[in-house]
C-alpha cells in the first residue's frame, strides 16, 4: 500500500500488509499526516481488512515515514509496536530529548564543531523544524527473532547502518524479504552520523557490514519500503557497496597534510544539487553523510583528526 509522504520527493512509504488468522500484520505504517491515514485505511480495505482488526505492527525502523502512524494504528485497534531494541533506545532518547531541549542547542553545537559559517546557523536556528517523536513500541526485537505473526515464519534480521536498530524482515515461508530502507532498488539509503562527532560508533562501517550480510539470505522477491518491488538481492546489495567505496575514495581525494573542516569537506562532494543551492536542511544531512564516511576512513587509518578543539579538522595520514 503506497502511503504518501507530504513535501517528499520520496512520494510514498510502502506498507505491507501481512494476512494472520488473528488479524493483519503491517510491516511500516507511514506518515503521520491525515492523508497518509486515509491512504493506509482504505488501502487496507482494498484488500476486505480493516485497521480495527490489525494484530500488530512491525517497523523496521524509527524514521517519521515509517512509524509515524505506528501509534494511530495501535489507537484505533490495540496492536501492539515492535522493532529493534536500539531503535526503541533512540525514540527514548528522542522523546526525552525533546522535552529537554526544545530549542534544539545540541544541534547548533554540533554545526559549530562542524564549522559551519555564521549564516547556517542563522537559518537553522530560524527554521528548526519540529518533528513528534515516535510512537514508543510495546516490544523490543532481538536479532534473528521470529515476529508474532501467527501461522507463518517472519523474522527480524539486524541490519543497522540507516539506524541503529534498522531490520530487514524475512518471510521465510513465502521466500520475501522485506528490507525497509536498507536495499532500495535505484537510490542508497542516507548513512549519517549524528552528532557529527559521536564518539564510539560506525554507522557506515555497520551497514556495509549489515549488506553483506543481507546479500546471503535467500529472496526470491525483494519489498523495499520505497518505489517498487525487484529481485536479485545480493546483486542490488553490491551496487550499494561498490557506490560507498567510490564515496570512500573521493572523499579521500579531498584530504591533504592541511587540516580541514568537516563542513569545507562535506561541501567539496559531488551532490545531485550544486552545494550553493542546497536547503540548509539538505546539507546538514550532506555533512552527517561525510562524517560518516570519515568515520570509516579513521578506522581504515587514511585520515585522522587533528586536535580537539572547534571545529573538527580532519588530514590525511
Amino acid at each position: 500500500m503506497p502511503v504518501p509522504i507530504p513535501g517528499n520527493p520520496l512520494a510514498h512509504t510502502l506498507v505491507y500488509a501481512l494476512e494472520s488468522p488473528r488479524g493483519p500484520v503491517l510491516v511500516d505504517a507511514g506518515w503521520e499526516h491525515p492523508d497518509a491515514w486515509g491512504a493506509l485505511r482504505d488501502g487496507l480495505a482494498a484488500f476486505g481488512m480493516d485497521v480495527a482488526d490489525v494484530h500488530g505492527v512491525v517497523v523496521t525502523h524509527y524514521h517519521p515515514d515509517h512509524a509515524g502512524l505506528a501509534g494511530r494504528v495501535r489507537e484505533a485497534s490495540g496492536a501492539w509496536i515492535a522493532m529493534h531494541r536500539e531503535d526503541a533506545a533512540v525514540v527514548r532518547l528522542f522523546r526525552e530529548a525533546v522535552a529537554a531541549d526544545d530549542e534544539r542547542t545540541w544541534e547548533l553545537a554540533s554545526l559549530r564543531r562542524a564549522g559551519a559559517d555564521d549564516g547556517e546557523l542563522l537559518g537553522t536556528a530560524e527554521r528548526r523544524e519540529r518533528i513528534d517523536p515516535p510512537a514508543q513500541p510495546d516490544r523490543e526485537l532481538e536479532d534473528l527473532e521470529l515476529v508474532d505473526l501467527p501461522g507463518r515464519r517472519l523474522r527480524a534480521v539486524w541490519t543497522p547502518g540507516h539506524s541503529p536498530g534498522h531490520i530487514c524482515l524475512h518471510l521465510e515461508d513465502g521466500d520475501r524479504v522485506f528490507t525497509g530502507d536498507h536495499v532500495l532498488p535505484r537510490i542508497t539509503p542516507h548513512i549519517g552520523l549524528y552528532p557529527y562527532d559521536l564518539p564510539g560508533v560506525d554507522p557506515l562501517g555497520d551497514f556495509l557490514r549489515s549488506l553483506e550480510r543481507v546479500a546471503a539470505l535467500p529472496a526470491g522477491e525483494v519489498l523495499p519500503a520505497h518505489q517498487h518491488r525487484f529481485r536479485d538481492l545480493a546483486g542490488r546489495a553490491g551496487e550499494i557497496a561498490r557506490h560507498h567505496e567510490e564515496r570512500l575514495a573521493e572523499l579521500a581525494g579531498l584530504l591533504s597534510r592541511e587540516p580541514v573542516t568537516l563542513w569545507r569537506v562535506a561541501a567539496g562532494l559531488r551532490w545531485r544539487e550544486p552545494w550553493a543551492e542546497m536547503s540548509s536542511r539538505s546539507r546538514r544531512m550532506a555533512a552527517g553523510e561525510a562524517a560518516a564516511h570519515l568515520r570509516v576512513l579513521e578506522r581504515r587509518g587514511i585520515a585522522r583528526r587533528e586536535g580537539d578543539g572547534d571545529p573538527l579538522r580532519f588530514v590525511l595520514r
